[in-house]
């Protein structure tokens, strides 16, 4: 029998990226969504007509005995409380990033979860970009030689500011784009690297009427000496290399982002074929100055995120994702913080 999900909020995240991934995994049934808005419960009903829909969270803890794990991707000030209440049912969560807003939020979670014996696994789901793997995969494979600086961007046009949760500057929110998108760059740098020693930053609200950083620059420096250059903007009007990749022999950059985000929001999953797939237009340069030759992208695969859970309940397999590198990313995020107020590099 396929492990039950119980998947609370059917925004942005619930619906392009939770829901489809989850019904794409064998193991794994969506048995029920949490939703109040009265639009959306219609298109769970319509996509998903075998989950319960549900008008609050309340409900589902009613009957928690009628599910195996729960999935919140709720606005980012609900992630900790909806975590907690799952875990004093003894139900193994996922979150959405950012896991919390805080540290201490953050790991109070993870007490928790070693209390009740039921896994708190982080949604990093760009650990699975194709782009991603491939830079993974060329590291491990030696073929850069000693890396020497990795650089990653998460670059937008957004000129306006969208009313919202996470355009507020209010800390519960962990609004701002070093929460929303720096949470992604910094964990594909630790999950390279591993810990920094040194965290630099530069945070900027730039556009007229932003609250919260949409403009930001983050310097890591790792214990092996690899620096990671990271950028994150909502107001880059010309777009830099996805990522850069400096090693002693030779470097790799791509441009574009991964395509899988853009599927799921057009309506495709991974059942469908070729999905993940980057045309060879979109391929990276593998190289030196002159002897640059195209480098085949790895398939991208945010459904392996979901089997990796599926197999870490079933077997007691590690996570796809350790929680303590999700406390990692945060405490390089409340670094930044520190460091982009105070201007200085602050040491972990």
């Amino acid at each position: 029998m396929a492990l039950r999900v119980a998947l609370i909020g059917y925004g942005t995240g619930g619906a392009v990226f939770h829901a489809p991934l989850i019904s794409s995994v064998p193991d794994l049934r969506l048995a029920a969504v949490v939703t109040g808005d009265p639009g959306r419960r219609e298109e769970v009903a319509r996509r998903y007509p075998d989950a319960k829909v549900l008008d609050s969270a309340d409900r589902l803890w009613e009957v928690s005995d009628g599910y195996d794990l729960v999935v919140v991707a709720a606005p980012n000030r609900q992630h900790v409380p909806l975590a907690r209440t799952a875990l004093t049912c003894e139900l193994a969560v996922v979150v959405d990033k950012p896991v919390a807003a805080s540290v201490a939020d953050a790991r109070s979670l993870a007490a928790l979860s070693a209390v009740r014996g039921a896994p708190v696994v982080p949604f990093h789901n760009r650990r699975w970009d194709g782009d991603f793997r491939t830079v993974r995969r060329l590291v491990a494979d030696g073929a850069l030689g000693e890396v020497r600086r990795f650089e990653s961007r998460f670059e937008r046009w957004r000129p306006e500011v969208k009313a919202g949760w996470k355009e507020s500057d209010d800390p519960r929110d962990a609004g701002g784009i070093l929460f929303d998108l720096g949470s992604h760059l910094i964990d594909q740098a630790v999950a390279l690297f591993g810990r920094p020693v040194q965290v630099y930053a530069e945070l900027d609200a730039r556009r007229e009427g932003a609250r919260a950083a949409d403009d930001a620059f983050v310097a890591l420096t790792h214990a092996d000496g690899v620096r990671s250059h990271l950028w994150m903007s909502a107001t880059a009007s010309q777009l830099g290399p996805r990522f850069r990749v400096m090693g002693s022999r030779a470097a790799y950059s791509v441009h574009g982002l991964d395509g899988q985000e853009g599927a799921l929001r057009a309506g495709l999953t991974p059942k469908d074929p070729g999905w993940g797939m980057t045309p060879p237009e979109a391929h990276g340069l593998l190289g030196t100055p002159g002897e640059e030759r195209p480098e085949p992208t790895d398939n991208g695969a945010y459904q392996d995120f979901y089997g990796g859970v599926a197999r870490a309940l079933r077997a007691g397999a590690p996570p796809p994702v350790d929680l303590a590198d999700a406390i990692t990313g945060l405490e390089i995020i409340e670094a930044a913080l520190v460091s982009a107020r105070e201007s200085r590099t602050v040491s972990l």
